[in-house]
């Protein structure tokens, strides 16, 4: 098999969380490593320094262009953070600064690109907003085509004052933009014009969370048939049937994702459905574990089959690769990716020996070319 790349966006500088925790970011950019899905081995690639907290960050299919998020409170003189446009040379693992803009919202924390790679969102997590960029054929960002600002709050007086946009999802027709939204307690919903960018609130496909449980990011099956989203704040795992043809969302299943004798503090982060469909994963920071459940094919519930330790602090961003042969985590507080082998009939995750030293690593993301 060919060898992967991996991508790793880490916090550069302080900054301050919702929760009022300051974190001192360490890492110097964008890092890129080679990874050999046979041998389960990384070699490093390139250091892009110079980007300034890329928190989060995506690519087009074809891996000429990469896109991250500076997660900022202020930027160019306004209460705002930016997006930044990459060219990459997936042979060297070089990447070429092409533009930023402002995003228009104070800490974006998560991008993706539409399903025709004609436009990127970002998703404005501290003051809770939406922001559309057309992506020009040379890679770079546009002037901003749209930008939607949520508005209310929810239960929880610290964390849910106001709105927190956590993420984007674009459904299969590409018409349809989910954005969960942790302190609103809701999935908002947003009908996409894929061909001006342009967004509008749809609230008849919005979808409401059980109240406290702040929904972070959300995954549709492969199937097309049901969706799972993490709650951060309730560490649990919402699952839903999913209508195709209404886009809409029916929740059926709240399954935790902590043990049932586990007292300590912990948050959801992350959460992936892996390659066959069969199994599904989610990070807990506390408990500082991946979650591991099994799929029922033909009801989409979820069964919990355990959890497996991160082997350090704070698992954010975590991925799988194409095969769903290996599971990677980003642990941001103790600068380390640790990588494992997924057994592909249980979905049970065995620690593979191999870690990587990154400082305060936020995303993981692993391509092909």
């Amino acid at each position: 098999m060919k060898e992967l790349t991996l991508l790793v966006g880490t916090y550069t500088e302080p900054i301050r969380f919702g929760t009022g925790r300051i974190l001192e970011g360490k890492g110097e950019g964008i890092y890129c490593y080679r990874f050999d899905p046979e041998k389960g081995k990384f070699r490093f690639s390139s250091l892009t320094k110079g980007v300034v907290n890329p928190s989060f960050l995506t690519a087009t299919r074809d891996l000429k262009f990469v896109y991250a998020v500076n997660e900022l409170k202020w930027a160019e003189g306004q209460d705002s953070g930016m997006i930044s446009a990459f060219a990459f040379d997936p042979a060297s693992g070089s990447l070429t600064f092409l533009n930023s803009r402002l995003t228009g919202g104070t800490d974006p924390c998560f991008v993706a690109l539409d399903q025709r790679e004609k436009f990127a969102v970002v998703a404005n997590f501290m003051s809770g907003s939406v922001a559309v960029f057309p992506l020009r054929p040379d890679g770079s960002l546009g002037e901003s085509s749209s930008v939607a600002q949520h508005a209310g709050r929810s239960l929880d007086a610290a964390r849910q004052a106001g709105p927190h946009a956590h993420s984007i999802i674009f459904d299969s027709s590409n018409r349809t933009i989910f954005v969960p939204d942790l302190g609103l307690d809701s999935i908002v919903a947003y009908d996409f014009d894929e061909n001006s960018g342009r967004i509008a609130a749809n609230p008849t496909r919005s979808a409401p969370s059980i109240p406290g449980a702040g929904p972070r990011y959300m995954e549709i099956h492969g199937n097309g048939r049901f969706a799972y989203t993490v709650n951060e704040l309730g560490s649990t795992i919402t699952a839903s049937a999913y209508d195709a043809q209404a886009m809409t969302l029916s929740a059926f299943q709240e399954i935790s994702t902590l043990p049932a004798d586990y007292k300590g503090s912990s948050t959801c982060a992350d959460l992936h459905i892996g390659a066959s469909g069969r199994f599904l994963y989610a990070s807990n920071r506390g408990h500082d574990s991946i979650a591991i459940f099994s799929i029922d094919e033909a009801t989409g519930r979820l069964e919990a089959l355990g959890h497996e330790s991160t082997r350090g602090g704070v698992p954010r961003n975590f991925t799988l690769d194409d095969t769903g042969r290996w599971l990677l985590v980003a642990n941001q507080d103790t600068d380390q990716i640790v990588l494992y082998s997924v057994d592909m009939a249980t979905g049970l995750l065995e620690f593979s020996g191999t870690e990587l030293k990154v400082p305060t690593p936020v995303c993981v993301k692993i391509f092909k070319g």
